[in-house]
């Protein structure tokens, strides 16, 4: 006895000490709680995490096992405040995992990642547990409750139900084995994709190679060579995570060209260490095996069950009806360029020729058109304006805030009245222990009953100039700025109670519909005047370059979508396969995929092959990627409401802050989107933004066609 007091006791101290030193432990005493990068260690993210899982487990327990009636209040409120340590120190290890990773904190995550899956699984299949809250769901009519607190109650059964609540005893055991497998799967695949994004990086010898590239570019390029200890007359061009690589628009030397196409498509397929064919095949079957444990006949049918699509059927007609159209519009400009480079093109042609096809055109230069984008100037007088003038927002730039890489600059927000709205986080160049893409996420949400404010943050993969050189962007960045942008706005103006329901807790085909909201902005005459300034003179943007960029938007739309719906075909082709169905080889069932879909173009690659496609297999977007499509329906949809009602106006954006962005996930995103524009969104603004249908200036007001209406939930 007096051993195991002794044994507790140092436990007990050493709980203590490791609190006062593991900053994760307490809540942070920064503004809005915000990270203590200052202070966080490598060290300090495992034992964090190990601490918080043990509590959250202990909360949980400690509802479960509540000898009193089940309540709102003692089971459902209770849950919303359990594990905040946990999701303190969760919120930002996977953030850093993805951006600023190293081999550390990757141990972690490979040791890490199964044990939270486990830990999540020991909350959704505990059986005393599940009966409360299915106690408090089949009495919330006769609860009094308002409507989010309602919609939380439908939520919670909805996610142990989709978790596999109501399995059997050996079914549980046979899922809890499917999700760790995936868990540890998911990790080794990411981890394995940024290792081969890497290596896969094109080193040239001879700086003529270049020519075509601007002497920016090139100074950057030779910077990462240096980065990289090569020898003085080396030059590096990283990949970024698409198929396609931007250098590939400019570049003369075509056997480059082909060089760095065949470097990134070939990522992943192929052997070694970074080879990830096994994984993804796995991958999709065991993700099958799950769906049919759950009653589900393909994963694509889960997964989208509790999304605005509902069905995969729903998902997969909207891009297969734009198929024809796009493949048309793409045999169209592919023999353009045919003609233009007298030879037959190959893939690695297609964003070369493009590009001289888009100056011939439209006489528009890439190169001088990046003059006029500036980064910060289009952060500040651009994607900053923009939020100023639709929400009254303002930006001041903290010094005083500790950050995790010296890129990352930080933000306090103010709203239109003045008051401390959120922190934003701006992380937006490359390096190469970043993933690829960009994304946005948080590392503290918005919450009335925990009393806190959102602190946001966006990452890109920019090209970082060489030191005394501007960061020029191509169009395309100054999208993604904004686009990233549009997901923090709707972090920051979350205005609910439940931290179950902040921010960006919607569907996944509904989540990107703010962001791609926003990118509209980008191009609107007032917002675009006020950034696109020389970044030697200041001077605007000659108004024929304007209008030359503004005429090319719809240039190389069938490459563009066709590329696009590729990718999310392919991502359907993988998760609708059957239980059952044995394993499949990546190298014939990709082309065999795009085949049965009519989009298997040569000139054409999917924007991600299977091997690198990190949004579904590592992403959260497995059958999901179908989801910036149907977002981009509504987003469209939603823009012609603001046409309609005076463009880019305070009132238009206080009536989309008031019925959208600030709702968080607190009732049905089909509902949310009807009470706002009226009625349910239909397909022609779509249409038109991408150049494939016209716009008939006498035709009858858009509310008067027929609506593309999103199933409703039961």
């Amino acid at each position: 006895m007096k051993r195991l007091t002794f044994a507790f006791a140092l436990s007990f101290i050493a709980a203590a000490l490791l609190a006062q030193t593991n900053p994760f432990f307490n809540p942070s005493t920064l503004p809005f709680q915000a990270p203590p990068f200052d202070r966080i260690k490598d060290s300090d993210y495992q034992p964090a995490l190990e601490e918080g899982m043990k509590q959250g487990l202990a909360e949980i327990e400690a509802i479960a096992n509540n000898p009193d009636p089940p309540t709102f209040d003692n089971t459902i409120v209770a849950m919303e405040k359990s594990g905040q340590l946990l999701t303190r120190v969760a919120k930002v290890f996977f953030n850093l995992t993805q951006s600023n990773t190293n081999e550390t904190l990757e141990k972690v995550e490979a040791d890490e990642s199964p044990k939270l899956t486990a830990f999540q699984d020991s909350i959704y299949l505990n059986p005393r547990l599940f009966a409360r809250v299915k106690a408090i769901y089949d009495q919330r009519t006769s609860l009094d409750l308002d409507p989010a607190s309602q919609y939380l109650v439908d939520r919670y059964y909805r996610n142990f139900v989709r978790a596999g609540a109501l399995l059997s005893d050996a079914d549980k055991e046979k899922l809890k084995a499917l999700n760790k497998e995936e868990s540890t799967l998911t990790t080794q695949y990411r981890q394995k994709v940024l290792a081969d994004t890497d290596a896969s990086a094109v080193v040239v010898d001879n700086k003529a190679d270049l020519a075509g590239m601007s002497d920016a570019d090139i100074a950057a390029a030779a910077q990462r060579a240096k980065d990289r200890n090569l020898p003085e007359g080396r030059y590096v061009i990283t990949l970024q995570n698409t198929t396609q690589q931007p250098p590939l628009a400019y570049l003369k030397n075509r056997s480059l060209r082909e060089k760095i196409f065949r470097a990134s498509s070939q990522r992943g397929n192929h052997d070694g260490p970074n080879d990830t064919r096994a994984i993804v095949e796995r991958l999709a079957q065991l993700r099958a095996e799950k769906a049919q444990l759950l009653g589900f006949p393909t994963y694509a049918a889960y997964s989208l069950d509790d999304q605005m699509a509902k069905t995969p059927e729903n998902a997969i007609k909207l891009m297969s009806d734009m198929v024809p159209a796009t493949v048309a519009k793409a045999n169209q400009q592919a023999k353009q360029m045919q003609t233009l480079a007298g030879f037959r093109l190959e893939p690695w042609d297609w964003q070369y020729y493009a590009e001289q096809l888009r100056k011939k055109e439209y006489a528009l230069n890439e190169g001088e058109a990046k003059q006029y984008f500036e980064l910060d100037r289009v952060l500040q007088d651009g994607v900053f304006y923009a939020a100023n003038q639709l929400y009254g927002l303002t930006f001041k730039e903290r010094h005083d805030i500790p950050v995790y890489n010296p890129d990352v600059r930080v933000f306090e927000v103010f709203d239109a009245d003045g008051k401390s709205l959120a922190l934003f986080y701006a992380d937006y160049f490359s390096r190469p222990n970043k993933s690829g893409g960009a994304w946005m996420d948080t590392f503290v949400d918005q919450s009335k009953l925990l009393d806190q404010k959102p602190v946001v943050f966006n990452v890109a993969n920019f090209t970082k100039p060489a030191a005394g050189q501007p960061a020029l962007l191509s169009f395309t960045d100054v999208t993604t700025m904004f686009h990233e942008f549009g997901h923090a706005l709707h972090g920051m103006f979350s205005n609910v109670t439940w931290p179950t329901l902040t921010g960006t807790s919607v569907p996944r085909d509904f989540v990107e519909f703010p962001s791609q909201f926003n990118e509209h902005w980008a191009l609107d005459p007032k917002v675009f005047a006020h950034y696109a300034k020389h970044y030697k003179t200041g001077a605007p943007m000659p108004k024929a370059l304007v209008d030359k960029i503004k005429n090319s938007r719809k240039f190389n739309q069938g490459y563009d979508l066709g590329e696009y719906l590729a990718a999310a075909l392919l991502d359907m082709g993988w998760h609708t396969l059957p239980p059952g169905a044995p394993l499949q080889d990546v190298t014939t069932f990709e082309p065999a995929t795009l085949e049965k879909y009519h989009i298997a173009m040569p000139l054409i690659p999917p924007r991600y092959h299977t091997t690198y496609f990190s949004h579904i297999w590592g992403g959260g977007y497995s059958a999901g990627y179908y989801a910036y499509l149907w977002s981009e329906l509504i987003d469209d949809d939603a823009f012609y409401w603001f046409k309609e009602h005076g463009g880019l106006t305070r009132a238009n954006g206080q009536r989309f802050r008031d019925m959208v962005l600030s709702r968080g996930g607190s009732e049905d995103a089909a509902a949310m989107y009807r009470a706002f524009r009226g009625r349910d969104p239909i397909v022609d603004p779509l249409l038109i933004e991408r150049g494939l249908k016209p716009q008939d200036t006498k035709a009858p007001a858009m509310p008067n066609q027929p609506a593309v209406t999103p199933p409703k939930k039961p």
